[in-house]
């Protein structure tokens, strides 16, 4: 059984971090740096953008989980994004990872470093060698300090994204912490997203790198603001086995109960990404069910949250289901239209659009009244199978376009 609780990136134990403002971004008054470390070495593991314009820091971190396979500490800034920086930007990384080693003995290649915010500047370096000199000083394992480190990575979120939960492995109690940024550049392929995820769980390398791509694919991967896949998208899983339970080495039970507890996790996240996208005022979810297979569910539920046609009826309350309709035709999965029923669901109740691949007659106010909510699901059998696939997104409002106009500024 997994339990949430208070918390975030110290929940787990043997955590604890800092945040601080170094004034990377030169204008207003927010954190901009955080760092956590880990009292010993811990497994971990990785997932990244597809998107071919990595930033440095997700080549950094390649190499770290995917070569070392062992982190200790993560350092993070948001205002600029490390991108497209070349070679002067791995250095500022590996001046980063020195300037930990130097304040706190955690070898240089134990340091994940993360970066979000404007693509093309290169960070001033010597601001975050500032920064990690004065934050390796106070770092705290209290909800508060885990608190403001969510704070610190933000960008254009409207509030901190974390969540911490325990679970149970083989009769031994474990936790789960993690905080993620994420609002806008939102459409992860992992197979302006930073996820760090620190746990107390003994688990082997395999098992971590298997257990998170599991996870990310049905949860990260099927979250789409704006459909353009960031530089910098990074998720990061860290487990440092001071929770005592036997190492997972293998399928099984605790294998699974390990697997629920970062799909809570990650789905609690992924859902606060999508609420959270820029500009938007409601929370778009696509449900479909019916499905020969999940490749085929997935397909048409991205499908239908990506489409901007739907989200700007999203936002207007706009009962154009044959917009919805219309994506799941262009998905390129292979369905039957005239067996597709289409529901659309909120707290104000439900209202079925399409059956069996023709519109019903409804009611024009209750469809208002259905989709005025700040959440709204649309239901989507296609009635060919037992296979089901959930992706989250938002409405599309004016202020994306605001916000996205002048975002340098």
């Amino acid at each position: 059984m997994v339990t949430r609780i208070d918390g975030g990136v110290t929940a787990a134990k043997g955590y604890r971090c800092a945040s601080m403002r170094v004034g990377i971004k030169p204008t207003g008054t927010n954190r901009d740096m955080a760092m956590v470390v880990c009292e010993v070495p811990a497994v971990c593991a990785g997932t990244f953008t597809r998107n071919k314009v990595k930033a440095a820091p997700v080549k950094w971190d390649m190499v770290v989980a995917r070569e070392g396979h062992t982190a200790q500490a993560i350092v993070v800034n948001t205002g600029i994004a490390n991108a497209a920086t070349g070679e002067p930007g791995l250095e500022v990384c590996r001046r980063t990872a020195e300037a930990v080693e130097a304040a706190t003995g955690i070898p240089k290649n134990y340091v994940i470093c993360g970066s979000t915010g404007v693509i093309g500047p290169l960070v001033p370096v010597d601001k975050l060698v500032y920064g990690v000199k004065e934050l390796s000083g106070c770092l705290e394992s209290g909800t508060e300090a885990a608190h403001h480190a969510a704070e610190a990575i933000m960008t254009t979120d409207t509030h901190p994204k974390e969540i911490a939960v325990m679970f149970d492995v083989g009769g031994v109690s474990c936790t789960i912490g993690a905080m993620c940024k994420g609002s806008g550049m939102i459409h992860p392929n992992m197979g302006t997203m930073l996820c760090y995820i620190m746990s107390d769980v003994s688990v082997s390398y395999e098992m971590a790198d298997k257990v998170l791509h599991e996870v990310v694919d049905k949860t990260f991967n099927m979250v789409s603001v704006d459909g353009d896949t960031s530089t910098n998208d990074t998720a990061i899983f860290m487990a440092n086995g001071l929770a005592g339970n036997a190492e997972i080495t293998d399928d099984g039970d605790d294998y699974e109960a390990l697997k629920a507890a970062l799909s809570e996790v990650c789905t609690f996240l992924a859902r606060s990404m999508a609420k959270d996208g820029e500009g938007a005022s409601r929370l778009f979810t696509a449900h479909v069910t019916g499905a020969p297979d999940y490749e085929t569910a997935r397909i048409l539920a991205k499908s239908i949250i990506t489409s901007n046609l739907t989200k700007a009826a999203i936002f207007g309350r706009d009962a154009n289901c044959g917009r919805i309709f219309c994506a799941m035709g262009y998905s390129g999965a292979d369905f039957d239209p005239d067996k597709t029923d289409i529901t659309m669901s909120s707290s104000e109740g439900s209202i079925q659009f399409i059956e069996k691949g023709s519109f019903l007659d409804f009611d024009e106010d209750e469809a208002l009244k259905i989709l005025s909510p700040d959440e709204i699901t649309a239901e989507c059998c296609i009635n060919d199978g037992d296979c089901e696939a959930t992706a989250w997104g938002c409405d599309l409002t004016y202020d994306y376009v605001k916000i996205n106009a002048d975002y340098r500024s």
